[in-house]
């Protein structure tokens, strides 16, 4: 099992707070030989349908030396895990987990706008200090 990214506590609370059933920490994504790990799984039932929705999300902290090679990793994991979900559970949205602090600091520079939009990359940004959600971008 890979290490767990400080912020991986806050994000937890912080789905839990907005009404989302965490289904799995850790949760494996496997394709044909190999085993991949999404920080979570979590599952929202909704009222109005009959079935809730499904998500796993990568939490990311930014906190490295560099913003930029930070970023290369999250959005590698990302698209690879989008891809892995898209054949195993298409029902299942990917979300990255960033901080207010890392969205509003490095997410607003020309470079990663341009990555997000291009790749379609979706984000929840979480208050860290208050473990709750601050916005969803799809």
């Amino acid at each position: 099992m890979p290490a767990r990214d400080v912020y991986h506590g806050s994000v937890k609370n912080a789905l839990l707070k907005d009404g989302w059933t965490i289904t799995a920490e850790d949760y494996v994504l496997e394709y044909g030989e190999d085993k991949v790990y999404v920080d979570l799984a979590a599952e929202k039932t909704i009222a109005a349908e009959k079935q809730g929705r499904k998500i796993a999300v990568e939490v990311k902290s930014f906190l490295g030396r560099s913003f930029i090679s930070d970023f290369e990793d999250a959005i590698g994991q990302y698209i690879l895990y989008r891809d892995i979900l898209s054949e195993t559970e298409p029902e299942r949205q990917v979300y990255l987990a960033v901080a207010t602090s890392a969205y509003n600091s490095g997410f607003q520079r020309r470079l990663p706008q341009m990555a997000l939009k291009r790749n379609r990359i979706s984000v929840v940004i979480f208050n860290a200090d208050r473990e709750e959600i601050f916005q969803w971008i799809d």
